[in-house]
């Protein structure tokens, strides 16, 4: 199993990076491996992504979320082993912290030797950047969604 922890400041209120995490379907504007995310009901979603190359869909559930806080997941059944959980902590009225910590299984040689020289922690950290322009760019989150769902 591979780790991978990174972090960014973004320069929005908490509530607002919080607000934008949830909207699962619009990952695709900022996160280069997915194709598309569709979510199937509260705590359930359907991911297509390409990694490498490699195309690959699986299934993941939200197993905790709690708003301004946390959101967290795993995957279930399919061939892609993974968790993570997003953390946002309030830095300043306009400042937040995001922290993304993600668990997976490399499958296949190509991810393997890829996890040794850390091409995920790099995909993660291009990522977050990529969240951070998103949301500073637009100011304000696409949608919301701030129900709790306890561990």
């Amino acid at each position: 199993m591979v780790q991978i922890i990174e972090t960014i400041d973004v320069d929005v209120p908490v509530r607002t990076a919080y607000n934008q995490w949830t909207q699962f379907e619009t990952f695709p504007s900022f996160l280069d491996e997915v194709e598309s995310i569709q979510q199937r009901d509260d705590t359930h979603l359907h991911w297509k992504v390409k990694v490498g190359g490699v195309e690959r869909e699986f299934d993941a559930e939200v197993t905790e979320q709690h708003p301004d806080e946390r959101v967290a997941w795993r995957s279930v059944g399919g061939e892609t082993e993974h968790a993570g959980v997003v953390t946002f902590h309030k830095l300043s009225d306009t400042s937040t912290r995001v922290t993304v910590q993600i668990d997976w299984e490399p499958e296949g040689l190509l991810e393997k030797v890829g996890s040794l020289v850390g091409v995920g922690q790099h995909a993660v950290k291009k990522d977050l950047k990529n969240f951070k322009e998103f949301i500073e760019s637009r100011g304000v989150e696409t949608g919301q969604w701030r129900e709790d769902v306890p561990r």
